[in-house]
């Protein structure tokens, strides 16, 4: 019997505990599925997320990693009926990582291994605080899943005046993935790319960052001392802690004014 595609969350029965009270409710609480991508009709891993965008995910993925350059090099691409299979299939037949180095992520994604970046990113203008202010305020209207449920993250892929698109998923490394499938599908063409993000920014965020051209990189919460190191090293501006009147520069701060 064919299984329906699962949708992005789903209602749960819990008892609620406040002070000695006790409560039965129905909350909306997220789902979460494994996602298997095939590639030139071999399996080559799975990913457990949010099942949003899984085409953009895949797609996002495998730019992210450097198996594809653009669009031109896939064929075609196909989400299964059940919403849990990607096949994307190429132009050429890449050989399949022998091993993934298991990420960081809440939902223990997989990246391959590699840290030196050839990238360095130019400076070609300047930011006010008053834009990163800006665009903190409109990342928090964007996380409409996340009102609906708690525990998810959502990042943005943005300019220095509006967010050109947003997206949300359970893990914070999927999210870039899927800013890309969407940026590569779309043929968005976005000048001084910012990404904004809830989660905190690792190495593998930070590469994935590099890789679609950002040249500030702007989180909610922490970097990790390799993600600064990374972004310093390819001219990225990484923020911090950013709120909508504070926010810490890590890294080329040259790029901002007061």
């Amino acid at each position: 019997m064919m299984t329906a595609k699962v949708p992005p969350f789903h209602s749960l029965s819990i008892l609620q505990v406040q002070g000695k009270e006790f409560h039965e409710q129905e909350i909306p609480v997220v789902n979460e599925i494994s996602l298997t991508l095939t590639v030139n009709g071999e399996e080559w891993l799975s990913f457990m997320c949010t099942p949003l965008h899984q085409i953009e995910m895949a797609i996002g993925f495998l730019y992210n990693e450097g198996i594809i350059a653009n669009l031109d090099n896939v064929v075609d691409y196909r989400l299964c009926e059940t919403g849990d299979n990607v096949d994307v299939w190429l132009t050429y037949s890449p050989q399949k990582p022998r091993a993934w180095t298991r990420t960081s992520g809440c939902s223990g994604g997989s990246t391959l291994k590699k840290h030196a970046s050839q990238t360095f990113i130019t400076i070609h203008r300047t930011y006010s605080a008053d834009i990163i202010y800006h665009l903190i305020d409109l990342l928090y209207h964007q996380q409409s899943l996340y009102k609906t449920t708690g525990g998810i993250h959502t990042s943005a892929l943005c300019n220095a005046d509006q967010i050109i698109v947003s997206v949300e998923d359970i893990g914070r490394h999927n999210t870039l993935d899927k800013l890309a499938g969407m940026m590569l599908l779309r043929h968005l063409q976005i000048d001084n790319k910012i990404i904004l993000t809830t989660g905190r920014v690792s190495s593998e965020m930070m590469q994935k960052a590099i890789r679609l051209g950002c040249e500030i990189v702007i989180s909610r919460t922490s970097p990790s001392a390799l993600a600064a190191q990374l972004a310093q090293e390819a001219g990225v501006t990484l923020i911090g802690y950013a709120k909508r009147n504070q926010f810490n520069v890590y890294t080329h701060s040259e790029r901002l004014t007061p």
